[in-house]
Order: C-alpha cells, then structure tokens, then sequence
C-alpha cells in the first residue's frame, strides 16, 4: 500500500496544517485548518481537491477555516463526537477506537483529552503518521485548559505504545522554546542535549524541527518521561507517582 503524501503548511505565528492524500483514492484531507488562504493555495499548486477537514479539537485556530473550506470545497468535515457542539460544520462524529476510512487508508482514532475535553487524535499506521493536534508537542505537551494531569497523562500513555518511528505530526513549532525549559528539569540526559542542540541549528536555519518521532519524544521528553530519576531527583520528588510527577513538570513548565 502507498503511503500517505503529506505536505506541512506553516500559518500564523507558529502553526503547522497537514495536506495529505491517500495516492490510490485520491482523497485530499487537510488537518486543523486555522485559515483558509494558504491551504487554497497549496491545493492549487498541487491540483489537488480537497474531500476532506481532520479536526482534533475545537480551538479557533484550528477550526477557524472549516466553513469556508467547506463552502468552497464541499468537503466532509471529521472530528470529534464529544466536541461535536464546538467543531464547526462537522459531518462524521468520531470516538475512541474508531477506525476512520480514508480511501484505502485508515486511521485509529485515540480520545486524548487534556488540553481539551474531547480532543481525538489519528494514527495512520500504515503512513507512520499521528495528527495529534494540542496534546503532544516535540519535547512538549499541550497546557491543561479543561483536563486534569491524570486524564492528559493517560492520553500520552496511548502514544507510549505506539511504535518508535510514528511520526509525530503536531500542530505548533513550539520546540525550541520547550527544549530550553527540558534541558532545565532533566539535566542529565545525554541525549536531549543532542537534541537541544540540533534543535537550535535548525531553528536558526529556520527550518522546522516538526514532525518528530515517537522514539524521540520518549527518550526526549520530560512529559513522556515522569519515570526518570533524573527529572525527579530535579523535581524532588524521588519515588513519587508518575501522575504526580508529571504534574508538577507541566505546573513548572506554565510558569518557565
């Protein structure tokens, strides 16, 4: 099976849209369109049609395009049946364990509330791809707006099983700025100084440090990683629950 041709779409101060379309079907879906104008004209320099919005959860900026797009398109908008009331113009309600059909293509979805309640997230297996919108970050993880640490950690747990060369499709170029507050809290960790300097030559070089991989994140990232001596040594919170670990690395990391 082909996999998915993915184009990422940087818009605003620092989001990323995703076009991508299965090769076989023709199927276009592009994910969290916050605006309308440069996924147009990226579907124009492709002579793709769009059939498709993939919404991970309701903020603005990534619904903001939905009903222009849909106008214009006549596409089929997908998201969430928990946050159906928010996500504009939906079409086709998912839930946890779903399978969502993208031409020949599917996708598993995950309920990852946390950032948002109803938040979802879409693993394409075959394509190594995860659209994970707000809840996973590369070396961070979305604020809790509406959840509770423990509901957001066991919506990380989920990408914890996946396998390590899923590619981590988030929605934002956060990472710099998350690098700087990780190398604070697990200092010690050889391989996230690596990274944090690869991360500044890119950034520099302004190239995009997204998408990521899952092996990454887990080697990686303070908030995939409350079980690591050395973050709770630094938190000083040696042998407590990973609940709680996370926690006070996600309170720490709100006020950076």
């Amino acid at each position: 099976m082909s996999k998915l041709e993915i184009h990422q779409i940087p818009v605003l101060n620092d989001n990323y849209l995703y076009l991508f379309k299965d090769p076989q079907s023709n199927n276009v879906g592009i994910v969290d369109p916050a605006v309308s104008g440069p996924v147009l004209d990226k579907l124009n320099e492709l002579n793709w049609t769009l059939t498709h919005i993939i919404n991970t959860h309701h903020h603005m900026d990534h619904t903001g395009a939905n009903l222009e797009l849909k106008e214009k398109t006549g596409c089929v908008i997908v998201g969430s049946k928990e946050d159906a009331a928010r996500i504009p113009g939906i079409d086709i309600q998912l839930v946890e364990g779903d399978i969502f059909e993208f031409g020949t293509q599917s996708a598993k979805i995950f309920d990852v509330s946390g950032h948002t309640v109803g938040h979802i997230a879409y693993w394409f297996e075959e394509s190594d791809a995860l659209f994970c919108g707000d809840t996973l970050f590369a070396l961070g993880c979305g604020r809790l707006f509406e959840g509770s640490p423990a509901q957001m950690w066991t919506s990380l747990g989920k990408f914890l099983k996946l396998p390590d060369e899923t590619k981590i499709y988030c929605a934002h170029e956060y990472t710099e700025a998350n690098a700087h507050f990780a190398v604070t809290v697990e200092p010690q960790n050889k391989a996230l100084k690596l990274r944090f300097d690869d991360i500044l030559k890119k950034r520099a070089a302004n190239i995009p440090t997204v998408p990521s991989t899952i092996g990454e994140e887990k080697a990686t990232n303070p908030f995939l990683r409350p079980d690591s001596p050395d973050l709770q040594s630094t938190l000083g919170m040696q042998g407590a629950d990973l609940v709680s670990v996370f926690a006070e690395t996600r309170r720490r990391k709100d006020s950076f």
